[in-house]
């Protein structure tokens, strides 16, 4: 009979695969005037279950802070990547955003074997994959990726708004909102907007 031969630890290898998990896609950041967008891919972990995820949008920003921390903590693994502006002129919002999820997917430390993105839009993937509209609400993973891409945005946000204080972006979070519209008339377009958009197109005129 052959012999059975003991391997240490350091000699063993992992008897499970990656192809059976599953991540969840989401971005932030598409209707803004100014920033990049923001993507973010997340392969929950079931044996850390994370309670009260939900569509990012639907949750307070205290709660998001939260929900992020306990995210990067529980989740088997997360990535967040972005598109800058430069990419959205130069693509468009869409393309850029599918770039974005791209990114984020390829950054995962683990390799996914199937993708569920929120929407009906999917980005080129080298695995299976599903658009799920209003996946944030439906897919755990997805809400989760959503609450990733939020806050990564919103940081941003207050990051900047020491720079350009100007335009109040810790506030409206860079959207068009009456007060920013209302600071591009005065101040003009920063390097931070995106020149494509109308309403910045508008004041470079």
């Amino acid at each position: 009979m052959p012999s059975k031969k003991l391997l240490k630890p350091e000699q063993a290898t992992l008897a499970w695969s990656t192809h059976g998990l599953v991540a969840g896609v989401d971005e932030a950041g598409r209707g803004p005037l100014a920033g990049p967008v923001v993507a973010a891919a997340v392969i929950l972990d079931a044996r850390q279950p994370i309670s009260g995820l939900a569509d990012s949008k639907k949750l307070t920003a205290k709660r998001r802070e939260q929900l992020f921390d306990e995210i990067m903590a529980k989740a088997l693994c997360c990535s967040i990547a972005e598109a800058s502006v430069a990419e959205i002129e130069q693509h468009n919002i869409l393309q850029a955003t599918m770039l974005a999820m791209q990114r984020a997917v390829e950054g995962l430390r683990l390799k996914p074997g199937h993708v569920l993105v929120d929407g009906n839009r999917l980005p080129t993937l080298s695995m299976t994959s599903d658009a799920i509209v209003k996946g944030d609400a439906l897919v755990p993973a997805i809400s989760a990726a959503s609450i990733l891409a939020k806050v990564t945005r919103d940081r941003w946000c207050a990051q900047v708004d020491l720079d350009y204080p100007q335009y109040g972006f810790a506030g409206h979070k860079g959207y068009g909102t009456a007060a920013h519209l209302a600071a591009l008339q005065v101040h003009g377009a920063c390097p931070l907007h995106r020149k494509t958009f109308a309403p910045v197109t508008a004041v470079l005129k």
